[in-house]
């Protein structure tokens, strides 16, 4: 079986690990291996199962954070059970929505947002 785990940089990832368990209750699910400089060279974070990884920016490693003034060039898609709660979290964490939450047939309910590392977020409740 084949799986494709997202890979995300990031500015800075101690604040993104919280972020993102505040803003989407994350979990961290393997521990921050930190660099000698200090820098998080990678963590693992789920969301019902969902994971990806992330680390801090290594320019010696080509790695680099999204550019805040393009648009985004990769949409990450997260189902969620309740988008309306994802949302009042992301909201509450400090990020405006791009869209919704909405029903969006036959889709069912979605919202769009740009988390503030400049990642962009696509939250889908499956209609049941």
């Amino acid at each position: 079986m084949s799986e494709l785990t997202p890979y995300l940089c990031v500015r800075d990832a101690r604040r993104a690990i919280e972020w993102y368990a505040a803003a989407l209750d994350a979990e961290v699910v393997l521990e921050p291996i930190v660099m000698d400089d200090g820098r998080v060279g990678h963590v693992e974070l789920a969301v019902g199962g969902a994971r990806w990884m992330m680390s801090d920016e290594f320019d010696s490693a080509g790695v680099a954070a999204p550019d805040p003034g393009r648009g985004a060039a990769v949409s990450l898609h997260l189902t969620v059970a309740d988008v309306d709660a994802v949302c009042a979290r992301v909201v509450a964490a400090g990020v405006v929505l791009d869209r919704g939450p909405e029903d969006s047939p036959p889709a069912g309910r979605v919202a769009v947002f740009r988390d503030p590392f400049g990642h962009r977020w696509f939250l889908n409740q499956v209609a049941g």
